[in-house]
């Protein structure tokens, strides 16, 4: 067939457009895939030196964390941000695109800035791969020093860089900070950071540099110590939860959010509301305003108590007790593993108590799955639906179809399961979507897309599985 110059002229406007160009950076980046977790800072090193290290020109605010560091960040941008700076924020993994995780001023980078950044390192990544000590550099490496480099093109006032896996062996952990922040230590990925809380917490703690002002979250005493002695080691000014700042939780049931006051030796500030659901999102949010001030502090700046209720008030953070629908109520939340499952067990008892909570959950098989599940039928009036969604190591249903009871349901298609559970919800009912962010993010996608939920938009969607919908309304 003889391509016409219409068809000519509109292939080059796309190519020029990037479409074509952008897919292919993504297919070069999620390519490294393959390498897995590799822990270490070898290729790191390697290739920042090849790019005139651009982390050392950057002023870097490091969060580590079992849970709570995607809260956190949000936060403390916002208030950053209130506070005149121009933010860089670099979070995984991400709920709606690649770009938005790595972002300035919450705006993801624009997709022909990551496609000039897949052209100045691809060239350098082959020719790493010739190298047998430095070959096999990993998407997370990869993303994290392209990550560097367009801050410091953009001259961002400061970059908050979220550890991916860990801490002392992590790939960000090539930047010499100007704080330090660790929110919480749980039990989480033990086949690489450790068995016990301790283990994990010397790896969090790792992070922790010479001189370094450090910031904790809410860390019970026998992970704390770890923090504490690390801490002392290297000569680091330490700011605990609850003993050099606290938050009071208020209880409310007037608003979507919460309340709490907030107080340190020097400062008290009383009613601040975030937008977030959830007690934890209280100690966040209290984490990150110290945060804020230690960090203004070197820089001789104060945090005004308007820019604290302004900023606090403005953070969003997608997927974390995220009402996605008022009419009916459909609440997202990424709780992804044992400890964060626990907290929003008591979250739900909290702020849904004597509502009917149906929960849409599914998980990695990487993950303790049966405790989690243990702790969500735990709720009262709860029924529990288990699914599974496109994704390696999603939770196979086989391994879990001895649970089934009459609170409990096995679906083998996730939106098979939200038209079963929207045909059948009343006007108090609440329906949570929680789990993998992975799988969260794949719901909210489609929800987000398509408006609302009814039937046309579920039939649009099972059709696209070639599948017909059971489900009326």
């Amino acid at each position: 067939m003889i391509e016409n110059q219409e068809d000519r002229v509109d292939r080059r406007i796309r190519r020029e457009s990037g479409e074509l160009k952008f897919e292919e950076a993504l297919k070069f980046i999620h390519g490294r895939l393959k390498f897995g977790s590799r822990p270490g800072l070898l290729r790191m090193e390697a290739i920042l030196e090849r790019v005139h290290h651009p982390e050392r020109a950057l002023s870097v605010i490091h969060i580590a964390g079992t849970n709570g560091k995607g809260s956190t960040v949000a936060f403390l941008r916002s208030l950053l941000m209130e506070s005149d700076l121009k933010v860089g924020t670099f979070t995984s993994p991400y709920i709606e695109s690649f770009t938005e995780r790595i972002s300035i001023n919450g705006n993801p980078i624009p997709e022909n800035k990551l496609i000039s950044y897949v052209k100045d390192y691809k060239p350098l990544v082959e020719k790493m791969d010739q190298d047998e000590r430095l070959k096999g550099i990993t998407e997370f490496e990869l993303i994290t020093a392209m990550t560097f480099s367009y801050f410091k093109d953009e001259q961002v006032d400061v970059a908050i860089v979220e550890v991916g896996l860990g801490g002392l062996y992590d790939s960000t952990n090539v930047v010499i900070p100007d704080v330090v922040g660790i929110t919480t230590i749980e039990l989480d990925h033990q086949d690489i950071l450790g068995e016990t809380l301790q283990e994990i917490a010397a790896q969090k703690a790792g992070i922790i540099k010479q001189g370094v002002s450090v910031v904790a979250g809410n860390i019970q005493s026998k992970t704390m110590c770890v923090i504490e002695e690390v801490a002392r080691k290297k000569q680091a000014k330490l700011f605990r939860y609850d003993v050099d700042y606290s938050s009071f939780y208020l209880p409310t049931n007037d608003f979507w959010g919460e309340r709490f006051d907030y107080q340190t030796n020097e400062r008290k500030f009383f009613g601040l509301e975030i937008s977030m659901l959830g007690i934890h999102q209280t100690e966040n949010a209290a984490m990150a305003i110290k945060l804020a001030e230690v960090y203004l502090s070197l820089k001789d700046n104060v945090l005004s108590e308007n820019n604290i209720r302004i900023g606090l008030k403005n953070a969003f953070w997608p997927a974390r007790m995220e009402r996605i629908s008022s009419r009916p109520l459909i609440v997202l939340d990424g709780a992804h593993n044992e400890a964060a499952m626990k907290r929003l067990a008591e979250n739900l008892r909290e702020e849904f108590a004597g509502r009917r909570i149906k929960i849409l959950f599914s998980s990695l098989e990487t993950k303790d799955v049966s405790s989690m599940i243990w702790q969500l039928q735990e709720i009262p009036k709860v029924h529990l639906y288990l699914t599974s969604f496109n994704y390696p190591r999603a939770l196979d249903l086989a391994n879990v179809s001895h649970l089934v009871n009459e609170n409990l349901d096995l679906v083998s298609v996730w939106a098979f399961g939200l038209g079963d559970i929207l045909s059948k919800m009343k006007e108090n009912d609440v329906l949570l979507v929680t789990g993998s962010l992975y799988f969260v993010s794949q719901v909210r996608e489609f929800l987000k897309r398509n408006g609302k939920v009814n039937e046309n938009s579920l039939k649009t969607y099972f059709s696209s599985l070639s599948i017909s919908s059971p489900y009326h309304f």
